[in-house]
Formats: C-alpha cells, sequence, structure tokens
C-alpha cells in the first residue's frame, strides 16, 4: 500500500488510510512523518544515554516535543518541513553520539541509520507503523505513541510560556525509547500506557499553571458571536502567547481580532479583557473552517493544529506559525528574541473588507476548576436537592462525520437534572443550544480547550473529596466523550489512570485498538462506544 495511517478518528474505513490521509495528507507527507518519528525514537534512546552521564540539552527536549507536535493530525501538510525535520533530528541524533563517545555497534538501527533526503521515503517505507507485525504489539505501540505525541503538544503549549518539567521530557524518551524494542511483552507496554496516563496529567496540570499565572484564572464570560464594522483578523488552533502578541500589535490599528474554533476560550481569561478590540469568536469547529475562513474576509492565523487543506479562494488569506505548515502558504517565524511580528498580517487585514456576519448573540464560558469550585457550595446544594441528578462529561473533539450529530441530539435529549461539563471543540456540537439553567448553573459548563481538560479531573476529584467518597466511580458522573486526534488518546489515558471508568468514547472506537487490546480495555475500565440516543441515555442517565 502507498502509506499506513490509523491515528485520528476518521481514518478510512475505521481501519486505516492507505491512499490518502482522510485529513488531506498526501503519500509522501504521511511517510515522511513516519520516518521523523522513528529518528525521534533514536534520539530518545541516545539521549537517554546521555542523561546518565549528564550531558543533557534543552534543544534536545525542545526539538522532541515540537517534532511530535507537528505529526498530530492536521497540523503540518508540508514535506519539505519533515525532510527538514528528519536532517536536523539526524545531525542531533550524530551530535549526542559523537558528545558520550557511543558505540553505534551497539545502537539500535534508530539509532544509526543514515540516508540522504533521496533515499528518505524508501527508508520510511521499511519503518512505518506496519513494520511491527504482531497485531496486539503494534496496537500498544501506538497507543502509547499516540499518547506521547499529546502530551508533546500539551508540553509545547506550556514551555512556550516558560514552564517545563523534565520528568516528563525523559518519560517521552523513556516511552520512544521502549518502542524500539522487538523483544517487549504486551504488559510491559500496557503498563507504560497507563504511566503514559499518569504523565498525562502532570503535562496538564502543567499546562494548566502556566497558563493560569500567566493569565489569570478563567471567569464565567459571555462572548459575541456576531461581527462588527472593522476589518478583522481570526486567529485559530490553540495557542494563548500568539493571541496575546497578536492583541498587543494590533492596539488602535483599527483592527479587530476574532477567535476561532478552539481559541474562543481564551475570552474567559482575565488578561485578554483589557483589549477593546478583541471582539468576539467568528465560527464553530476546526472542520467547518473551508467555509467559515471565506466569508471572514480578513486574514486568518492558524497557531498549532485543526488546519484543513485551505482552499484557492482563502489560501492568501491563511498565515501559518509554530509547527504548522502547508506548501504555499505563508509563514509567521519566532524571532530571535522569542516573539513574533505579525505586521504583515495587520497590513493584509487593512486592506479587507469586515468579515460577513454568519450568526448573532452570545455564549457563555468560563468554568473551569477555580471558576467552579467557586460556585461548589451552589453546586453541592443542587446536587443534595436534587436538583442536579447527574454531571455528563460531554469533552473531546468535533468531526465531520453525520454520525456526530448523535451528540447534538444527545445533549438535547438529556433530563432537564443534568449538568453538561465540557472541554475541546466538541462543545460546538451544543453550546449554542438553549438547555437553561439550574438554580442559576448553566446546564453547559464549558471548562475552556482540549488543552484545559484538567480541569474536568480538578472538579471530579473535589466532588469526590467533598461528597466523602473512596472511589471517583461513586460520583454522579457519567462520560459521553467524542475524540478525534492524539491529544484526546492522552486525555483518555489521563482518565484512565485517575481510575475512571465506564467511559463511552466515540463516535468509533480507534482504528488502531486490536481487538485483543480493546477487550483488555473493556475488561480492566469497562470502555464502551456508543450506539444511538435513546439507548445511551437509558444506560447512562437510568
Amino acid at each position: 500500500m502507498s502509506m499506513f495511517c490509523f491515528q485520528c478518528q476518521e481514518a478510512a474505513k475505521n481501519q486505516g488510510c492507505t491512499l490518502r490521509g482522510v485529513c488531506g495528507k498526501s503519500q509522501d507527507t504521511a511517510k515522511l512523518q513516519d520516518l521523523l518519528i522513528y529518528t525521534l525514537k533514536g534520539i530518545s534512546y541516545v539521549n537517554q544515554r546521555a542523561r546518565e552521564k549528564g550531558a543533557t540539552d534543552e534543544k534536545v527536549d525542545k526539538f522532541i516535543i515540537e517534532s511530535l507536535f507537528s505529526t498530530l493530525t492536521n497540523v503540518n501538510f508540508d514535506e519539505e518541513y519533515f525532510v527538514k525535520a528528519i536532517e536536523k533530528g539526524l545531525s542531533i541524533r550524530e551530535e549526542i553520539i559523537s558528545k558520550i563517545n557511543l558505540d553505534e555497534n551497539e545502537l539500535p538501527d534508530a539509532a544509526t541509520w543514515k540516508g540522504t533526503k533521496e533515499e528518505f521515503l524508501t527508508k520510511a517505507e521499511k519503518v512505518g507503523i506496519l513494520s511491527e507485525e504482531n497485531e496486539d504489539i503494534r496496537s500498544l505501540k501506538e497507543l502509547l505513541t499516540y499518547g506521547v505525541k499529546g502530551i508533546a503538544a500539551y508540553a509545547y503549549h506550556a514551555y512556550v510560556l516558560g514552564y517545563k518539567n523534565e520528568e516528563i521530557f525523559k518519560f517521552i524518551e523513556k516511552a520512544l525509547a521502549q518502542t524500539l524494542r522487538k523483544d517487549i511483552f504486551a504488559d510491559e507496554l500496557f503498563s507504560l500506557a497507563m504511566e503514559c496516563g499518569k504523565y498525562a496529567v502532570e503535562t496538564l496540570s502543567l499546562l494548566d499553571t502556566a497558563n493560569t499565572s500567566t493569565y489569570g484564572n478563567p471567569e464565567i464570560t459571555k462572548v459575541n458571536i456576531g461581527v462588527r464594522n472593522n476589518p478583522g483578523i481570526l486567529i485559530s488552533g490553540h495557542d494563548l502567547k500568539d493571541l496575546e502578541e497578536l492583541l498587543e500589535q494590533t492596539k488602535g490599528t483599527g483592527v479587530d481580532v476574532y477567535t476561532h474554533g478552539e481559541m474562543l476560550p481564551a475570552h474567559y481569561y482575565p488578561a485578554f479583557k483589557k483589549y477593546p478590540h478583541f471582539a468576539g469568536n467568528y465560527g464553530n469547529a476546526w472542520w467547518m473552517q473551508d467555509k467559515e475562513f471565506e466569508s471572514f474576509n480578513g486574514p486568518i492565523i492558524m497557531t498549532t493544529n485543526c488546519l484543513v487543506p485551505p482552499k484557492e479562494s482563502y489560501k492568501d488569506r491563511l498565515y501559518t506559525t509554530n509547527v504548522v505548515g502547508f506548501e504555499g502558504v505563508k509563514y509567521i517565524p519566532t524571532g530571535s528574541d522569542g516573539k513574533k511580528d505579525f505586521s504583515q498580517v495587520i497590513d493584509h487585514a487593512k486592506k479587507c473588507q469586515p468579515p460577513v456576519e454568519i450568526e448573532k448573540g452570545e455564549i457563555i464560558g468560563g468554568f473551569a476548576h477555580n471558576q467552579v469550585l467557586a460556585l461548589a457550595d451552589k453546586v453541592i446544594e443542587a446536587v443534595k436537592t436534587g436538583a442536579i441528578k447527574k454531571f455528563v462529561v460531554m469533552a473531546g473533539c468535533d468531526g465531520r462525520m453525520k454520525s456526530r450529530e448523535y451528540y447534538t441530539e444527545f445533549a438535547k435529549s438529556l433530563p432537564e437534572d443534568t449538568v453538561i461539563l465540557t472541554a475541546g471543540c466538541a462543545k460546538y456540537r451544543y453550546n449554542k443550544l438553549n438547555l437553561g439553567d439550574i438554580n442559576g448553573i448553566p446546564r453547559v459548563l464549558d471548562a475552556g480547550q482540549c488543552n484545559d481538560s484538567y480541569s474536568l479531573a480538578v472538579i471530579a476529584l473535589k466532588l469526590k473529596e467533598v461528597f466523602g467518597l473512596n472511589d471517583i466511580n461513586e460520583l454522579p458522573i457519567v462520560y459521553n466523550i467524542a475524540w478525534y486526534e492524539q491529544k484526546a488518546v492522552a486525555v483518555l489515558l489521563a482518565l484512565l489512570y485517575l481510575g475512571v471508568k465506564n467511559i463511552h468514547l466515540g463516535p468509533t472506537l480507534p482504528a488502531f485498538l486490536s481487538p485483543g487490546v480493546a477487550k483488555v480495555l473493556v475488561e480492566k475500565f469497562n470502555i464502551g462506544g456508543i450506539s444511538d440516543v435513546q439507548s445511551d441515555l437509558k444506560s447512562m442517565i437510568g
């Protein structure tokens, strides 16, 4: 087959993409991503030796998390980016080997292979996903790898704000290096996957600290979803530092700034409320961008994952930055001072018409753990009196499939004594519904981005403590989670590490879970899929 990729929920036939990624990546891009991952495994292997000798270098940590992030679904489609990343990886690997005098004869192929860029694709075909022949071992290695990719993405966001944890970097290297072993057993890999959950929790906690220390604790906020009459810049993705720099540089220019997709929760942070030109949120989840970017009229900045191959009608208005890339799309680099110059985007915006209004009104959010705990007395009283019977965690990702309409219908059909806890772009399936409130508590509590999923764990653990329960699964909380990409895999492993059971995962179970591995997850954690709304309401809510 020309390629093989099954890392996202939309993998072809829920088996794997073999001709072209459903996401839009080409065969060669997919192969180069496989080879970059293989190279990172080799770097991780030798860098573990370097750590043992006290010869650490922060540039290696940074390269590993950036490179892992670039291979997530819908981040980077540019073949040349991956060629350069592989070349840089080989150089970094050789530098480590030379510095600590390793004998290459004692190293695995991932730490010793060499080749020119003309040979990369041939090498990639030999080291891709299917090079592991045992189905269950392959499944567990990929589960671990995708969890590590998610951790790397979250660690990257913390890192750019000046927050890092050496233990997280060490685990990433350990996990990647262990996947090189041909003699590893399934139980060893399963243990590593659970350890991955532990470090996912620690990484999400670190990111939460980075965001709240830098921008304040999110607070209840009403966000405008209409438009103004000024030209605008639309910022999408997840990166809050990019937004901060953009808002600073657009002050007094007559250009408004709008968020899109997962940037919506930026409005909840106090630090961003001081900017009068921070106009509101435009549009919906990532997969609708081909229509919404077209109607926005102004330039768009894509800061992280969730890029869809752009239409020609707006491709010249699209800018990427960080690890995002697409051939022929303008790129905003980070300067030597660690900052970005958005002047060309601002000049571009001034020449554009204001955005076309696609909806009106407001949506409410800002229910991260600090805000919800501030309402704890009110929430606890509502539970004790029976006004709130159940919390339903409907976090995660949105996607293109028609089957995802299930989540809108599920939210609409929930009894009026239930409250939805959400984070991630899955919320766009129901955050504009008029579901009302319970004693002043909105029935949809949006904690923020998928990056803010930690809040949902903190809320659950606090409720467990308040009600004096021994087990988190005794809480009146059920989990009906939608997933799409690898950050969601990290969050799932985090929940499993925290002991959460009975999670419903949809719209389909991951294609990378072999029947044997899926069976173990069902037996240990009672993970299940979804069926139809009424049947699931009966089984989850009762």
